[in-house]
């Protein structure tokens, strides 16, 4: 008998364990702090339980960011309205010198992305560029005011794991809203 329950307990234990922690691929595990476009300071980590929904981009692009941004938008739209409250669209800036949370808070207004549903993110360049590489975006400022960047929408379950990537300007995005469909409880 005392034998029986020696084999029990690390069962126990290994169950335990697993519930309790965050996947070491879970982008909560990132120390960074970054700014919303209200000027509020948050880690990755507070966005714990929602399904996220996340874009690289900055608001002086006249290229590709705006499609970025009609694509996020078109994303949002076919969300039904009762998963959008599990849900957060989120933007991080690539240029964070240019967008303070004033311009962001702007940017979000002008494109009606003002919701509590719209997340816009800006850190420091050293957490900018170690964002990029978590999520596979590639950029490069080639002037004072434009980058090169991936084009490149990332799906994030509620425990910050990686479940799905689009990328691509004005894609079908059908397997995007069905993955977020699916995560949103």
């Amino acid at each position: 008998m005392h034998r029986r329950k020696k084999q029990e307990e690390p069962i126990a234990i290994k169950i335990e364990k697993k519930s309790s922690s965050i996947s070491e691929l879970s982008i909560y595990n990132l120390p960074s702090v970054w700014t919303t476009q209200h000027n509020t300071e948050i880690e990755l980590k507070e966005l714990k339980g929602n399904v996220l929904v996340m874009v690289m981009i900055y608001t002086s692009c006249k290229a590709a960011c705006p499609r970025l941004v009609a694509d996020m938008r078109s994303i949002e739209a076919k969300i039904p309205e009762a998963k959008k409250k599990n849900v957060k669209l989120i933007l991080v800036s690539i240029d964070p010198e240019t967008d303070t949370p004033k311009r962001l808070k702007q940017f979000s207004i002008e494109n009606d992305m003002n919701s509590d549903s719209w997340i816009f993110l800006r850190g420091s360049k050293e957490d900018t560029r170690e964002f990029a590489a978590v999520l596979a975006v590639n950029y490069k400022k080639i002037s004072p005011m434009d980058f090169s960047h991936s084009n490149i929408i990332s799906v994030f379950d509620q425990k910050g794991v990686l479940a799905h990537q689009q990328e691509g300007l004005g894609i079908n995005n059908k397997e995007t809203v069905s993955k977020i469909i699916e995560l949103a409880h």
